[in-house]
């Protein structure tokens, strides 16, 4: 067995990560060679990403809402067969041309497309061509899909039936987009309309059944069903006037009943009486069928009397006695109980005539025919699926590369498909921003990153919401607090407003390390002060509340004088106390600065600030150089591969800082300036009289020791000793 030759690589570094580079197609077609371990990333997911989420379902064989190397590589395999020159991938864009496509059956796809869309001759295939499919069915009788609508056929029978079968069995929606039929449907349409038909059929065969035929017998049954309970209603009453004729004045209707009717208008048929018996109550009198009969069932009785009352008993009768009315739901009885067996079918709604028309037409076996042309096409329509596949690789493909294999769009400032836009806020612009879909889960693994993040709420006025988080990696956080809002702009260029509303806090800079112990020390001070002066306060108003209530209690009862003040000796003696310490301190740090030279003390005073701050700065750059993309992208999703490192320079290149534009002129007259204090001279006089009470009370009594330390005595000469 011949080995496969190894192929030659060639990696990039940046940001302190090698990653592989794609030159040509070689590397493409190689890339099941390359080691899984130098890959970014082993899976991404396919939605809440900056990537055609019909592409990434094309790839996602699946379906599990995931693209891992082995579907990535299939799917490279696939283009393998497809395209002439792979690495035409690269070239991205999307369209293709007929020639460099490899595939014959694809090839014959693409020009069928054309064709439909009146583009014969075509040498090129966009990604708009092969997306809007209703266009390219739209003219074109079959489009092998097995759904055919009401115009696949010729005849206008057969185009009535098919639309009358949708009606009625509910539309398959054909690949033009209209409403179609397919053979499931239609076989099941007929089977219910032959069920339809053989009960159907039984009931004419059987005159006790259908005594009037199946037609004038279902009549018959809707007339005597529309007045069962009045009819009833009448006779009961009339029984119960026979049985006592003290009854009969109560059963008919009282005057009062017709005082509330005659206070509207009334129609011939007003439906006002409608309650009221259908004729007057008497002892064994015949219910009439016209005439005396109340209005609101005049047209019922005359449909009951023409549709059941003469073809079922005599013809002439004006009135009905209640053993007719006995005899004339015993003969429709039977027919009622088969009714109750009628089969419920989806078909029955259109009439059994129109179903009977049907079956004995031979629609079935045309429309079949229509369907079974239709599905012959299947293979070459089915080519239209892969056409759209290969330009959608065509315009995506290489992209997932550089955002999957390795990461050259994130670290060459192109735009990754994990960044979802870009998040203005606090005087400067975050670039690294991705949707999450839960900020608390998403914050349990994301805070490994090292990295300052800001999670915000996102809206606009059209309703839309979603949650995104902004890495800062410049500039301070001095700022940067929970209710903050600011303006975001996704990658299509629409305007979100966004609040920030979680914060993992890491450093974002040396700078601010080093500047971050004195501004604890100074938001220490101030809010102690704070503390300090709303303790005052309110001890204040406590007493202004007591004097007030006391005021007229003193004027009453004024106090004795307060004896006079007396200075407190020890008081004195402790205050001198801290004075003396404060300014000896004071007096043998700048003894110790005065004893130094010159140009020692400016390296003395940066030690100094280097000794304060060192210790935040070395912490901010171990931090900052530890900053790590990895758990971000795998809180989202992701299975990254690799450290995704963002080192200090790239990180500053992450999120901008405000920069006047090149040339622009910038007037300093600024009329709502705060008025300059002459801070310099209140800080001189200070350290002035600092310096001579240093001077008067340390410097001075202690003249001759400091004079024998500065100025020690020469050794005497060796003559001398020897006198």
């Amino acid at each position: 067995m011949n080995k496969e030759p190894l192929h030659d690589w060639k990696f990039f570094r940046v940001g302190g990560v090698d990653q592989v580079m794609f030159r040509n197609a070689a590397d493409l077609l190689n890339l099941h060679q390359l080691d899984q371990k130098l890959w970014m990333t082993l899976a991404m997911p396919t939605r809440g990403v900056e990537f055609d989420p019909k592409t990434a379902d094309l790839i996602d064989t699946d379906k599990d809402g995931r693209i891992r190397p082995p579907e990535l590589l299939a799917a490279l395999e696939w283009v393998k067969g497809a395209l002439k020159d792979p690495g035409d991938l690269m070239r991205g864009g999307d369209t293709v041309t007929l020639a460099a496509i490899a595939d014959a059956n694809i090839l014959a796809g693409a020009q069928r497309i054309l064709a439909n869309l009146g583009k014969t001759g075509a040498t090129v295939i966009s990604l708009e061509d092969v997306s809007d499919t209703v266009r390219i069915f739209s003219e074109t009788r079959f489009n092998g899909d097995g759904v055919v609508i009401a115009n696949t056929a010729k005849d206008d029978a057969d185009r009535q039936a098919i639309a009358d079968i949708i009606g009625v069995m509910g539309p398959v929606t054909d690949r033009s987009g209209q409403p179609g039929l397919d053979r499931t449907r239609l076989d099941q349409f007929f089977t219910e309309a032959q069920t339809l038909s053989d009960w159907a059929a039984r009931g004419e065969a059987d005159r006790t059944l259908t005594p009037l035929g199946l037609e004038g017998t279902t009549r018959a049954s809707a007339a005597i069903k529309a007045v069962l309970a009045k009819v009833d209603d009448y006779f009961g009453r009339c029984r119960l006037a026979a049985y006592d004729d003290r009854a009969a004045p109560v059963l008919n209707p009282e005057e009062k009943d017709y005082l509330a009717v005659t206070e509207k208008n009334i129609s011939i048929t007003a439906q006002e009486v409608a309650h009221l018996p259908l004729a007057k109550i008497a002892a064994d009198q015949p219910l009439p069928l016209a005439g005396t009969v109340n209005p609101a069932w005049a047209g019922a009785l005359a449909e009951l009397t023409t549709a059941a009352v003469t073809p079922l008993l005599v013809a002439g009768k004006t009135s009905l006695t209640e053993t007719d009315w006995a005899a004339l739901k015993t003969k429709i009885a039977l027919f009622d109980a088969w009714m109750t067996s009628k089969p419920g079918t989806a078909a029955a709604t259109l009439g059994l005539p129109r179903v009977r028309e049907l079956i004995k037409s031979g629609a079935q076996t045309h429309i079949a025919e229509l369907i079974r042309q239709d599905l012959a096409l299947e293979g070459e329509f089915n080519q239209f699926a892969a056409v759209e596949k290969l330009v959608r690789f065509q315009k995506d493909f290489y992209k997932l590369l550089r955002n999957f294999v390795n990461f050259a769009d994130f670290y060459g400032r192109k735009g990754a498909v994990f960044q979802c836009g870009t998040l203005y806020l606090d005087n400067r612009s975050c670039n690294l921003c991705l949707e999450v879909a839960d900020p608390g889960k998403h914050a349990t693994l994301a805070h490994l990153a090292g990295a300052y993040l800001a999670y915000c709420d996102l809206a606009r006025a059209d309703g839309g919401k979603k949650q995104m988080v902004a890495v800062f990696t410049d500039g301070d956080s001095d700022n940067l607090i929970v209710g903050r809002n600011g303006v975001f702009y996704d990658r299509q260029g629409r305007d979100w407003d966004a609040t920030i509303m979680k914060i993992v806090a890491n450093p974002i800079s040396i700078r601010q390390g080093f500047w971050s112990p004195y501004k604890k020390v100074s938001r220490l001070i101030e809010d102690q002060i704070a503390k300090r002066a709303a303790a005052m306060d309110a001890a204040t108003q406590q007493k202004i509340a007591a004097n007030a209530q006391n005021v007229t209690e003193l004027e009453k009862n004024p106090p004795p004088p307060p004896p006079p003040n007396k200075i407190d000796p020890g008081t004195l003696a402790a205050i001198g106390l801290v004075l003396t310490t404060l300014l000896g301190a004071i007096g043998t740090f700048v003894t110790a600065i005065l004893a130094r030279s010159f140009w020692e003390i400016p390296f003395i005073m940066v030690g100094l600030l280097l000794l304060i701050s060192l210790p935040s700065m070395f912490l901010a750059f171990v931090k900052l150089r530890k900053r790590n993309l990895g758990p971000i992208l795998d809180a989202n999703g992701w299975a990254i591969n690799n450290v995704a490192k963002m080192n200090l320079p790239f990180g500053r290149s992450l999120t901008d800082l405000p920069q006047l534009p090149p040339g622009a002129q910038r007037s300093m007259a600024d009329p709502f300036s705060e008025k300059k204090k002459p801070w310099w001279l209140y800080i001189t006089l200070v350290v002035v009289v600092a310096l001579t009470a240093v001077f008067f009370l340390v410097v001075w009594p202690n003249r001759h020791w400091i004079k024998t330390k500065l100025m020690p005595v020469a050794p005497a000469p060796a003559d001398a000793k020897q006198k």
